[in-house]
């Protein structure tokens, strides 16, 4: 039960007769291991000691008409030993075996027992086991509630009989006074970077990005369901549903996980408002591929990504009983998230100083729409080693070496578009900085700020050597615990500016909409966020082949980028949502002037 997601204070144990020393017996054994125990006990006419020693074995020995003494210390030895001697009789076992607490929990101190419920006959042979186990959980400091029915036999429960009507009625009211049943859900108001998208999102739009993973069989999509249920109570923060307040948007835990999804007609189609007011994010399966969407607001790429490999390790312990260790990234789905999972970093590491918002405007892409919002998404095989091996040739990170590329055919678009320098606008690619690589932070929620690095063509003509050296060198200065902290303090003083504190919801949305739309997005011509190296254990790579990370599109631009690596290979996804593959093309270009062999797939439906 728990490894299917059940907390420990929402189980609870019944048994009967023997069943019923056997919930003993296994709450001895969790405290004894220091496990967490069951929420409590009901226990209907337990035999809770195997050595028969109690006053009614001789008081009720001809009353109780279902069971004998000499059956019971048959069974007590079948129990223990389960042997037979060379004349074909079991093999008897001495009084001290039968008394060890764990054969017969009547012989336990009962210290850390759940509350309990007893039922027993009074006509029972076994009586006193009931009674004597009740004195000592009282005596233990233990809740302990004995119904003693008279004149009525061993299990009298288990027959529908009138007088057993009022026990279920008390077995109602103990379950409900035990189990919490109802779960109290958590609410959380969205962390600073999030509280934008809700009021960015358009008919058209609504910020999503999705990571998938590709197993090396089809997909059993009930026991992804179950591994789904599991996880998502692992995930408070971001298995959740968007709800709107008076005066800012908060999140609520969903009550439970959502139902798998088929695969729509391509990725990252527009998630209604309507339904991120349900469940803000989704879990698709086609074929041997699982993917989640999830509405930016949730979580970065990051957090998602960890969801993502802690639900498929629990498929993976579901469907082939597959132990994949708790490690790089990939959570305990048994374990409490700790406060630190839940918390908005950004109000914890903003620094003293701010750092202005203003800058030039960026080159911006232009094509003929998509009618229907239909998203073509390329996708660049790259050998990762190739790659690395060319960064270190010029003393650069992978990252800077592919934002690199990315200028390069940005700007060899805008020279076929805009053939008059004087007209070029720069071009400057936003790329996300994993803020947990420079403060301390756990947290599951977005924690990720943007620098911003490009060219301006009207300066003169770039070699990609020079480009190479130009974005390290801005992503060096930009992304450092200093710059980042004064980033996030011009964010964090705007939430806390009383005066937009107190303004409506609905006045809020029309100003950070407007803020969205001057700041956000024309500041670049697109983002290329590269999610870097995917470690996992090798118990998880050799069931899943393949690892993607893709970015919905933007709002008033038609391209995003993304990547990450996996297994030796390096995913490069490129995403537009107009008809014509214009930067594709030119990335394509640049990738065999720098020789990089790529093996290029494509939804294109042209």
């Amino acid at each position: 039960l728990i490894k299917t997601g059940y907390s420990p204070k929402h189980i609870l144990l019944c048994g009967e007769s023997a069943g019923g020393g056997l919930c003993y017996s296994l709450c001895q054994t969790l405290r004894d291991k220091n496990h967490r125990l069951p929420a409590g006990i009901i226990a209907i006419s337990p035999w809770t000691d195997l050595s028969c020693s109690g006053e009614s074995y001789k008081k009720n020995k001809t009353a109780d008409p279902s069971m004998t003494i000499d059956q019971l210390k048959e069974f007590a030895n079948c129990y223990i030993y389960g042997q037979k001697n060379k004349n074909g009789a079991l093999k008897s076992s001495s009084i001290t075996d039968k008394q060890n607490p764990l054969i017969s929990p009547l012989f336990d101190d009962q210290h850390k027992t759940p509350p309990s419920l007893i039922f027993v006959g009074g006509d029972e042979i076994m009586l006193s086991d009931s009674t004597e186990l009740h004195k000592k959980l009282i005596a233990a400091g233990q809740k302990s509630e004995l119904i003693i029915t008279p004149n009525l036999w061993h299990a009298y429960l288990l027959f529908d009989i009138p007088e057993s009507e009022n026990d279920f009625n008390k077995i109602n009211k103990f379950i409900d006074s035990t189990i919490n049943c109802k779960q109290k859900l958590r609410w959380m108001s969205l962390d600073n970077a999030a509280k934008i998208f809700p009021a960015a999102r358009s008919r058209n739009w609504s910020n999503l990005f999705r990571v998938s993973a590709t197993l090396n069989e089809d997909i059993d999509r009930k026991v992804m369901q179950s591994a789904l249920d599991v996880t998502a109570r692992r995930f408070p923060s971001i298995a959740v549903r968007l709800r709107t307040g008076i005066f800012w948007y908060s999140l609520e835990e969903l009550p439970h996980a959502p139902s798998i999804e088929d695969e729509y007609s391509c990725p990252l189609v527009k998630m209604p408002f309507g339904d991120i007011r349900k469940c803000a994010f989704r879990v698709i399966v086609y074929k041997n591929r699982v993917a989640v969407e999830f509405f930016h607001a949730l979580t970065d790429g990051n957090g998602g990504l960890t969801f993502l490999k802690t639900l498929v390790s629990e498929y993976l312990y579901q469907k082939y009983r597959e132990n994949i260790p708790n490690e790089n990234g990939i959570l305990d789905r048994l374990e409490e998230p700790c406060a630190e999972e839940l918390e908005d970093s950004f109000l914890k590491y903003a620094g003293k100083h701010k750092l202005s918002r203003k800058d030039t405007n960026a080159y911006c892409i232009t094509g003929e729409p998509e009618e229907d919002g239909y998203k073509t998404n390329t996708t660049f095989i790259l050998d990762a080693n190739q790659i690395v091996e060319e960064a270190k040739k010029r003393k650069v990170t992978v990252t800077a070496y592919l934002t690199a590329a990315l200028i390069i055919a940005a700007q060899r678009v805008q020279n076929n578009r805009v053939k008059k320098l004087r007209k070029q606008k720069p071009i400057k690619v936003h790329i996300p900085a994993n803020l947990r690589k420079l403060f301390p932070s756990k947290t599951m929620r977005n924690f990720v700020l943007c620098a911003c690095v490009g060219i301006d063509p009207k300066m003169g003509d770039y070699s990609f050597e020079e480009i190479c050296q130009i974005v390290n060198h801005q992503m060096k200065l930009q992304i450092t615990p200093q710059n980042m902290a004064a980033m996030i303090k011009t964010n964090v003083d705007s939430e806390r500016n009383l005066l937009l504190r107190i303004v409506p919801l609905f006045i809020k949305n029309i100003i950070m909409k407007l803020v969205f739309n001057s700041v956000g997005e024309k500041k670049s011509c697109f983002s290329f966020s590269n999610l870097g190296v995917i470690n996992v254990p090798k118990e998880f790579c050799k069931h899943v082949n393949r690892m993607d990370f893709v970015l919905s599109c933007q709002a008033s631009a038609p391209y995003n980028t993304s990547a990450l690596t996996y297994n030796g290979k390096t995913y490069l996804n490129i995403i537009r949502n107009i008809t014509k593959p214009i930067l594709e093309t030119q990335i394509n270009n640049v990738l065999k002037e720098l020789n990089l062999s790529a093996t290029v797939e494509s939804n294109t439906r042209r």
